[in-house]
Order: C-alpha cells, then sequence, then structure tokens
C-alpha cells in the first residue's frame, strides 16, 4: 500500500536486454506490460538492446545500441572498426572472442551509463531479466534519490544450461556450453543483491531459490498474460462450422464443412497439431513431439505445424529425417499475432512438449482461442493450466508415448476437446489477462516505493 497518499501515475523506465516481438517472452512481455501500463495512466519509456521491440502507441522506446553481434543472417559476425565506440564495445567483442554470451552484462553498462544522468526522470527502474553488473551501480545511484530498482525474472536460465549439458555428447560442446553460460554465475550474484524481484509463476520461483539462492520473500508472483480480443475463439467457438478461407500463415484452407483442423467426426482431413518452440534446444521438447507424432501417424493422418525452425543438424531436424516425416512437420517462423492466433484456431491439439516451463505463454495462447491442449507436467505447466483434465491433458515429460497416446485421445474425442476448449478460455479470462499483469505490477511498483522511503526514514 502506498502510505504517502493516493496512488498517482508513475513514470517508469522498463530495461531489456533484448526483446524479439514474436518469438521467446522477452519482447512480447515487454510490449504488452508497457502497453497496459500506459493504459492505466502510467508513462513508461522502454529501454532496450537489439533486436528491438514492437511498441504501442503512447509508449516511448530509446535504443541502446550495441554491436548486435547475433543478427541475421550474420550471427557472430565480425564488426567493423568504425563501429567500436566506447569500452563496452570492446568488452562486447573480446567476451564473444572467447565464446560467452555479453549481453546481459554489457547492456546493464550501457543502461547505467544511460540512465545517471536522467535518475530524475523516474520514480521506479526496473529490469526484464538482464540482471547485470552494471545493474549494481545503477542501483546505489537510484538509492541515493529514493528510487527503487525492481527486476523480473521469468525463469533462472541454469534451467536451459542444465538441460543443454545433460543433452551434450562430447566434452567440447560441455566446456563450450559452460562458457556460454556463464553469465548465470553473474545473474545469481545480482539476484541475490536486488530486494524487489518478481517471477511468473510458483514453480519458477522455487527454482530461482534454489538455483540462485534467492529469498521467497523477495519473490513476488505476477503471472503474464495474453492479448484476449487478439487469441480469441472463431465465431463457431470450436463446436460448429469453421469459417471459410485460409487456415493461416504456411498452410492449407479450412472448407465450409469441416470443424477447425479438419479431425472432427466425419472429416477427412488430416489432424492438425501445432506447437511453438522459441528454440530449437532440448528444453523446448520438440524432438519429442515429433518422436509422438511418427507415433499417431502409424494409426491416423496427422500433420504438424511448429512456429519456429529446427536447426540444421539438431535433434528436431534428425528425428524428422529418421522417422520420414518431412511430409507431416511444417515450420512456420516471422508470423503476426493475428496469424499465430489463426494457427491456433485452425489446430485441432495444441501442444507445449517442453521438459522446463517457467510459465509458457504459448500454453496462454492457446487456451484463449479455444485449443484443446496436450501440456508436460514440468515446471509451470500444471499451474498455468489447471488440473489434468481441465483445459489440458498433462503428461510426463520426455515421454514421447505417453505424449502420443494424449494427442491421439483428443483427436478422437471432439467432446473432450470442445471441453477442454472450453474451460481453457474461461481461465484465461479469469487469471491471465495484460490488464491484470499490468494492475498486479503496478501494485507492486508502488509497495517497492514505499519500502525504499520507509527505508530511507
Amino acid at each position: 500500500m502506498n502510505i504517502d497518499g493516493p496512488p498517482r501515475p508513475l513514470r517508469i523506465a522498463l530495461l531489456s536486454y533484448r526483446s524479439k516481438p514474436h518469438s521467446g517472452g522477452q519482447g512480447i512481455y515487454v510490449r504488452h506490460l508497457s502497453r497496459e501500463l500506459v493504459a492505466l495512466g502510467h508513462h513508461v519509456e522502454v529501454f532496450s538492446g537489439p533486436p528491438l521491440p514492437e511498441l504501442d502507441p503512447g509508449v516511448k522506446l530509446t535504443h541502446l545500441r550495441n554491436l548486435d553481434l547475433y543478427r541475421e543472417p550474420d550471427p557472430f559476425r565480425t564488426p567493423h572498426r568504425s563501429e567500436f565506440r566506447s569500452p563496452v564495445d570492446v568488452l562486447e567483442w573480446a567476451l564473444m572472442c572467447t565464446a560467452a554470451f555479453p549481453e546481459p552484462l554489457t547492456f546493464s553498462l550501457r543502461a547505467w551509463h544511460h540512465l545517471r544522468s536522467r535518475l530524475h526522470e523516474f520514480d521506479v527502474v526496473h529490469d526484464n531479466q538482464s540482471l547485470g553488473y552494471g545493474l549494481l551501480g545503477l542501483r546505489a545511484e537510484l538509492r541515493r534519490r529514493g528510487i527503487p530498482l525492481v527486476a523480473t525474472i521469468h525463469h533462472p536460465i541454469t534451467v536451459d544450461r542444465d538441460l543443454e549439458l545433460a543433452a551434450a555428447t562430447t566434452r567440447g560442446r560441455r566446456l563450450s556450453l559452460r562458457r556460454w553460460y556463464a553469465f548465470c554465475r553473474m545473474q545469481a550474484r545480482v539476484a541475490r543483491q536486488l530486494r524487489h524481484l518478481t517471477t511468473v509463476s510458483g514453480a519458477s520461483r522455487d527454482e530461482i531459490e534454489r538455483a540462485f539462492g534467492v529469498s521467497g520473500g523477495r519473490l513476488r508472483v505476477i503471472g503474464v498474460g495474453v492479448d484476449e480480443e487478439t487469441f480469441t475463439p472463431s465465431a463457431s467457438a470450436r463446436v460448429g462450422v469453421a469459417p471459410p478461407g485460409p487456415a493461416s500463415a504456411g498452410g492449407g484452407e479450412a472448407g465450409a464443412d469441416t470443424v477447425a483442423g479438419g479431425a472432427a467426426e466425419g472429416s477427412p482431413g488430416p489432424g492438425r497439431v501445432v506447437a511453438v518452440a522459441s528454440a530449437d534446444v532440448p528444453l523446448k521438447g520438440l524432438d519429442d513431439l515429433i518422436e509422438a507424432v511418427a507415433k499417431v501417424a502409424v494409426e491416423r493422418p496427422v500433420e504438424l505445424v511448429v512456429v519456429g525452425s529446427a536447426r540444421p543438424g539438431g535433434a528436431a531436424d534428425q528425428a524428422i529425417t529418421r522417422l520420414g516425416l518431412g511430409e507431416s512437420v511444417r515450420f512456420v517462423r516471422g508470423i503476426s499475432d493475428d496469424e499465430l492466433a489463426g494457427l491456433f484456431r485452425d489446430a485441432d491439439v495444441a501442444v507445449v512438449p517442453s521438459r522446463y516451463e517457467g510459465f509458457s505463454l504459448p500454453a496462454v495462447e492457446a487456451m484463449a482461442c479455444g485449443t484443446p491442449l496436450v501440456v508436460t507436467t514440468a515446471g509451470a505447466l500444471p499451474e498455468v493450466t489447471g488440473p489434468d483434465g481441465h483445459a489440458a491433458l498433462h503428461v510426463p515429460s520426455g515421454d514421447p508415448h505417453a505424449l502420443a497416446e494424449a494427442v491421439a485421445r483428443l483427436l478422437d474425442d471432439h467432446t473432450l476437446r470442445r471441453r477442454l476448449g472450453e474451460n481453457g478460455r474461461r481461465r484465461v479470462l479469469e487469471h491471465f489477462t495484460w490488464r491484470l499483469t499490468a494492475s498486479r505490477t503496478a501494485q507492486w511498483y508502488q509497495d517497492a516505493i514505499t519500502d525504499q522511503r520507509n527505508r530511507q526514514r
């Protein structure tokens, strides 16, 4: 509670070291949280390195330039000499040359340098998971002005590191991964020194406590949300006739006499399964899903649409070739939210096969579209989707056979699909909208401001 009077509009600096608009959670979080904070009457300025977010009107963007060493189509590029303009640029290049990932550190240093002359413009500074050492210098200057520094940790990246290390088959690969993920030690050290932290789920909170050694009392759980007006069921609410016309980005048509996706009773088309994989890494379990689709395909026609891409020669790519699924698996990328929502609406089943999720935006987006889910029991997925059989069927992570059985069960049971879809939409509207996220986040800001002032007194 704000003891100094009624809440007033806040001036918020929102820091995000990279903010890719349509894959991964950070850019999506920044865009929608900032939009809804502005809608609540607050002032938000986003500070981001590339890739830059897509922001809505009313939100200011300040680009903190870096060397953009991982940009497409030339990742791990060699910058021209003219691009080096500061010691931080040199540090960024040097760390990349040692196989480290420098962006969280170097972004935090640039943010400190940029904001130190502008601190009077803000009431709160909010870091979105950079957790770089530069934040500690920034925090010291903020303290003198009575301004809190708060941070979001979606989940500790140690989870990604440990799963990739477990999948590595050579000593060289393990050494390379340890070097790449060396920034995790920095993030743990910085997190332990920040007083006000938030995360997106109880499961993520528990993992942060374990991996980073952060006291749970400093971690507030604020779930993220979905744009419920974009991610919405079809006009037929998945129980009647699907609207005619193109299915969506990259594929097929849903005829006027088919229920969305084509797997309902009497439909000749293949069952359509959709999944979102922001990266082809062991964490996302894409190879497990491909194995499961191969098992389902033995009994019935099935199509898998993956929003993302398979790493050439990676586990998913190898599984597709080995199982002869080249005609049954499609990848699409670079699609808009409207196109993604169309994919969910046209699917019979959405699947989240991850081996860990701190939250899972794709699960919430699918539920908002009334699409029935199959999810693993890893991380926060049961917490997000509710009890087994409510909005999703639950299966153990890393178990393609159980995944195949659950997908086949939904493809064969139109009534179950409809019930799960309706429950999922209702659950999203009750718990997972961006307006709820923004309201809870604004209250967290107010509490941090009050705490900072009380400590100064």
